[in-house]
């Protein structure tokens, strides 16, 4: 049965040659429409029923990616695209017209579905990419998004060769005397892709990284770096997306090699009153012989400078003459043997109790050291604990903290003028 049969019987009914033909290609192309449709439906039961049974029985859950990007739903448009391809050609051949404009819309659908499809399998590949252990450290999804820029930018192209009835040679060959233009629109897609070439060779950032860059607001865990931009949680649960080639452009901090040093560095300074600093007396001497961690170090310097001084015949009743302790250089061997002794302190990584410059503030006694917990919460209440201690141990070496006057120092001098 044929266009010409159906013609046939409407003509007989009453109605035009002409009026009869157009009747009979329409009744066609519905019944082979609606033809597709069930082969489309078959296929997919098929497809989606038998294929995901069989996926959903395997141990492995790699394979569940391809059913969650629904790569077999949309191979599923294929047959039925195919099927119209080649019957519209055989039954509506008296319709040169319709037949062409048929053909482009095939043609048009059937491109539809391959960008589509394209993009669902580059898609499930960086799904699947994603559960391997590389993925920690070489992130693809920049690369993955530059590929489907250029499969939908040649969807465009052979959209309008299919339309246009242009080669699409001719297509990209043109485009040679629009690259000025091209490389304003796709300025962020070149800058983008160049700095993720550039992050990922050099290894700068990955996932799970903590990074620093005040300049855009960002104090956080990656989360996740694309194209353009890239995603940061800060501490306060706030997401700040940074454009890609801003990290390369613009400088950030990055803590992981904090993070796999296995320690993080505790560098924090109390002042002290240079008022407060003197030579030891043999009273504050013997006061600190019997602090435990300073026993040997009181024994071992005591000896060590009385056979200084005895060797170069100083005369003690100076008290500038030679050697002497003094209680800020005691107070600071303290710190150390207290820090030495703490069990969540790193002895093996960079271990400091210094002077820096002194200034109208007093005299800056800084802690360098590292600690062994680098959870930020638990790190926090450790270099609280030391800093107590410090802070309450300073007195015992007969010295001051420096602080700045405050309203209640001033009304207490005033006070003690008046009377």
């Amino acid at each position: 049965m044929d266009v010409s049969f159906l013609k046939n019987i409407l003509v007989k009914s009453g109605l035009s040659e002409n009026m009869a033909l157009w009747l009979a290609g329409a009744a066609w192309l519905i019944i082979l429409i609606l033809a597709s449709y069930v082969i489309y439906w078959l296929t997919k039961k098929i497809l989606l029923n038998t294929v995901a049974r069989f996926i959903k029985k395997t141990k492995t859950k790699r394979d569940d990616i391809l059913l969650k990007h629904k790569i077999f739903e949309k191979l599923s448009h294929i047959v039925p695209i195919l099927f119209l391809y080649l019957a519209i050609p055989l039954f509506l051949h008296n319709y040169p017209g319709l037949l062409t404009i048929l053909k482009k819309a095939l043609g048009l659908y059937l491109l539809i579905v391959t960008v589509l499809l394209t993009n669902s399998l580059l898609n499930a590949f960086h799904s699947f990419y994603l559960t391997l252990p590389v993925s920690r450290n070489r992130p693809i999804k920049g690369y993955i998004q530059v590929i489907q820029v250029l499969v939908y930018f040649s969807g465009l192209m052979f959209t309008i060769s299919i339309l246009f009835n242009v080669s699409v040679l001719s297509l990209f060959t043109g485009l040679g005397a629009m690259a000025a233009v091209i490389m304003l629109i796709f300025k962020d897609t070149i800058l983008g892709f160049v700095a993720s070439l550039q992050i990922s060779g050099n290894d700068m950032l990955k996932p799970g990284d903590w990074i620093e860059m005040p300049s855009r607001g960002a104090d956080g865990t990656v989360l996740e770096i694309s194209l353009y931009t890239v995603k940061v949680q800060n501490w306060d649960k706030t997401i700040v997306t940074i454009p890609t080639y801003s990290l390369v452009s613009e400088s950030f901090k990055n803590w992981r090699g904090m993070e796999e040093s296995g320690g993080r560095r505790i560098k924090k300074s109390v002042y002290i009153d240079i008022k407060s600093i003197r030579f030891c007396t043999p009273e504050m001497i013997e006061k600190y012989r019997r602090i435990q961690v300073l026993q040997n170090y009181i024994n071992q310097k005591e000896k060590e400078i009385a056979e200084y001084n005895k060797k170069y015949n100083i005369d003690n009743s100076v008290l500038v003459n030679g050697r002497r302790m003094t209680n800020i250089g005691t107070f600071r061997k303290y710190i150390e043997e207290y820090l030495k002794h703490h069990p969540m302190i790193h002895t093996e990584m960079t271990f400091m109790v210094r002077q820096l410059q002194s200034s109208e503030k007093g005299l800056p006694l800084e802690i360098y050291v590292f600690s062994k917990d680098q959870q930020w919460v638990n790190y926090e209440m450790i270099q609280a604990d030391i800093f107590d201690h410090i802070f309450a141990a300073i007195p015992e070496f007969d010295l001051q903290v420096y602080q700045e006057p405050s309203g209640y120092d001033i009304l207490q001098l005033a006070e003690k003028k008046n009377n």
